[in-house]
């Protein structure tokens, strides 16, 4: 049973009622971010129940050190994390001499949160009555600003219902804070100096290790019925790690007081002086003042709507899902520094480390690149470049030589930082989404100046990992790629993953017709990277003896790929007949019991027919999917939506339908059972995909667009927009017409259903 007690909503995510189970899957639900840092819903007053704190800053991070039983040569030394930075939003209240906590108030009613999408802020409100008997009712807005990034905005107002009342606000910034995945319970972050000054408060601290230094901030003001008192703190309360303020006011019935509390970071990867920056910070912040700050907010997050908003008639569950993907992707990254990249839980929790994994390759770019103008992309390609030296290290680690290159599983400085050996030494297909993605956004933006000026040095040392990688196998008189894991983890260091040989030839193939195409077309470059790299005529016949005779297992029987060497040796039971009690396996399995099963945890062979959809005929993808989806248990995020797209190019539309679903409610369905840990924020750009370019059918072939248009029964209409080429396409589809718009000074043509039509700026076109 899926949890359903988020509100369907087309524009907000909204749940009624106090539900203490519920209020760590909720943390994770309604978490607001700004692309700079980002927190989960934690409430700003105490609360003794079941709670997971976490506040996080984008780019800092600690090397915690590996924790494993027996280590063997190559391992990572340690586990790059995000941080729980110090907490910024903490509010202590005190009502008539007691502490307001929801878990033990004897009454709470009209208990509400909403996370506005539209406009990029979280509000709660309740009614509650204390121990003591007093009745209030309370009422909080916070959001965190796109405009100024450092800074975070609180109004929480309490209003007494039943008879006056002393209200004592106890706002404070806390640096004592834990992660919750701390491998060795160590403390990451470090006191350097704590300051005050009338209203303001600043704790500076620097992270062990990697000494990031982090000035932590808030100024309050209090107000009663919406006037500022112009008060002081009666009293200041300050340890070594945290500092608190006491404001104490008499209010009567019916009267609203509210404290204002602005709040953030400032961190030294951006400033020299990071008290100075923040004590900036609030100047800025308070010179536009609460009212300002708000309206601000609502401007920006109608910007980012205004391109990559996807709308859905009559199915709001269906449009409340996209909404909330396309929303949670905008909050963790906003393409503005090339420094950041997208951790997998974004800034909502602390599961993976909040670190760079190939998901961004494989689902995000495409989203970016679309809703987006293309240096959002170029800026998440270039990550990757400013890494290749560690690539090229990473790989030496392993005993590979030559400038072979091979991107981390896991990563925040390029370095490899994951510790599970079946992951790390054996999921080498990253390389391959690495080299995938340079390909797709020249097809995409049509901009090939990144692969002279940086992608073709990748593309390179990619290339000669592969041909490392691959052992000529004399039995087969072909090279095989031996002891690896693909997508599908529930295959471990297994012979032949048919999705990563497949990608390992189309490489290196891809990187020969790049050196070409460069030593053709810019001739300096080309010479400044031959001699880089020093690249010779016998190391490209090498690559291309591996690239022609690479070996993909194959079944005459069924008329498939198969995912692997001994895929055929297993119990092929599908999942039709697995006892609905023994999922999802990862949680009810050993993990013995799960690589020896047909089980199959994300798209793994048709992840292949997903990259490389023209190397395959429609029928090859039809009797693939048909083999292979009815053993896939779709407990990766990242598999529904691949599954989606095929479905609908195939024609299946209640089975794309029901993926689409799948992968836009993933978290809000809970349909893993795991959200309280954190958001699946990278599978979210394959929702925006599943309807792109399941739906829509778009695809960019010989620099044109074409879509393929199909709407799922269940709908009226949707549409979406697309930035191709600083051309701003908008597509929407009925049940029985597609309409094309263009925003842009000239006409472009583009395909439906392989036809070519002509779109004329600002005039609306159907077909």
């Amino acid at each position: 049973m899926n949890q359903d007690y988020i509100k369907p909503d087309n524009w907000s995510i909204i749940e009624e009622g106090f539900d203490a189970e519920m209020v760590k899957s909720s943390e994770s639900l309604f978490s607001i971010g700004n692309g700079a840092m980002g927190q989960r819903a934690n409430f700003e007053e105490q609360y003794s129940g079941k709670t997971f704190q976490g506040s996080y800053i984008a780019g800092i991070y600690y090397p915690d050190k590996t924790k494993v039983g027996w280590w063997k040569n190559g391992y990572p030394e340690y586990f790059a994390k995000v941080l729980n930075a110090p907490n910024w939003i903490g509010i202590d209240i005190e009502i008539n001499g007691e502490t307001l906590d929801l878990a033990v108030c004897p009454a709470v009613k009209n208990f509400r949160r909403e996370l506005n999408m539209k406009q990029g802020v979280y509000n709660r409100s309740f009614e509650a009555t204390l121990q003591n008997g007093t009745q209030i009712l309370v009422n909080v807005c916070r959001f965190l600003s796109l405009d100024l990034d450092e800074v975070g905005v609180i109004n929480y107002e309490i209003t007494p219902l039943n008879h006056n009342a002393t209200i004592v606000f106890k706002p404070y910034i806390d640096a004592g804070v834990d992660n919750e995945d701390a491998n060795w319970e160590e403390k990451f972050w470090e006191p350097l100096d704590i300051k005050n000054s009338g209203n303001e408060a600043y704790v500076t601290t620097q992270t062990f290790k990697t000494h990031f230094i982090a000035t932590t901030f808030m100024q309050n003001s209090i107000l009663l019925d919406g006037e500022n008192q112009n008060v002081s703190p009666s009293n200041v309360d300050a340890s070594q790690e945290k500092i608190r303020f006491t404001y104490e006011v008499q209010t009567a019935k019916s009267q609203t007081v509210s404290i204002q509390k602005l709040g953030g970071y400032t961190v030294s990867l951006n400033h020299e002086n990071t008290q100075v920056a923040a004590q900036n910070s609030i100047r800025k912040a308070l010179s536009f003042g609460y009212d300002q700050l708000l309206n601000n907010q609502i401007i920006a997050w109608a910007k980012i709507w205004e391109m990559s908003d996807i709308t859905i008639d009559g199915d709001v569950k269906a449009q409340q899902g996209i909404r909330f993907n396309i929303f949670q992707l905008n909050q963790t990254y906003l393409g503005k520094d090339s420094r950041l990249n997208i951790g997998p839980k974004g800034f909502t929790g602390e599961k993976y480390g909040g670190s760079t994994y190939w998901d961004t390759e494989a689902y995000c770019i495409p989203f970016y690149m679309a809703t987006k103008d293309q240096q959002v992309a170029r800026n998440l390609l270039a990550y990757r470049y400013n890494h290749l030296d560690k690539a090229i290290e990473n790989a030496s680690k392993l005993g590979f030589t030559n400038g072979a290159a091979l991107y981390p599983m896991v990563t925040m400085n390029g370095e490899e930082c994951h510790n599970e050996w079946e992951i790390t030494f054996e999921e080498i297909h990253r390389n391959g989404a690495i080299a995938f993605a340079i390909f797709n956004y020249y097809r995409f933006t049509g901009d090939y100046s990144y692969i002279p000026e940086k992608g073709l040095e990748v593309l390179i040392g990619i290339a000669r990992f592969w041909q490392q990688r691959a052992t000529f196998s004399t039995a087969k008189n072909q090279y095989v790629i031996l002891g690896v894991t693909g997508p599908n983890e529930y295959e471990n260091n297994v012979n032949n993953n048919f999705y990563t040989n497949y990608l390992a030839k189309w490489c290196i193939d891809y990187t020969l017709e790049q050196i070409q195409k460069v030593s053709l077309e810019y001739p300096q470059d080309h010479k400044r990277i031959i001699e880089t790299v020093t690249l010779s005529d016998a190391e490209l016949q090498n690559w291309k003896k591996v690239a022609a005779n690479m070996y993909f297992p194959y079944s005459e029987e069924h008329d498939v790929y198969l995912q692997q060497d001994g895929f055929l040796d297993k119990e092929l039971v599908k999942v039709a007949y697995l006892d609905k009690s023994q999922r999802p396996i990862n949680q009810k399995w050993s993990w013995d019991r799960i690589l020896r099963s047909p089980y199959i945890k994300q798209a793994d062979t048709l992840q292949g027919f997903y990259f490389f959809e023209d190397d395959f005929s429609k029928e090859q993808l039809e009797k693939h999917f048909d083999f292979y989806e009815p053993f896939t248990v779709h407990e990766s995020s990242l598999s529904p939506c691949v599954h989606s797209i095929q479905a609908a190019t195939l024609g299946r539309m209640e089975q794309a339908y029901t993926f689409y679903l799948r992968t836009s409610r993933l978290d809000l369905d809970d349909y893993n059972k795991e959200v309280e840990e954190g958001l699946h924020i990278t599978s979210m750009a394959g929702t925006w995909m599943s309807i792109v370019e399941g739906f829509g059918g778009m695809r960019v072939k010989n620099n044109c667009l074409h879509f393929e248009p199909r709407i799922p029964s269940q709908w009226q209409a949707y549409s979406f927009k697309i930035n191709f080429r600083n051309q701003i396409l908008k597509v929407a589809v009925h049940q029985n017409e597609t309409n094309f718009s263009l925003e842009g000074e000239t006409a472009i043509s583009v395909f439906v259903n392989g036809a070519a039509i002509l779109v004329e700026p600002n005039s609306l076109v159907t077909v």
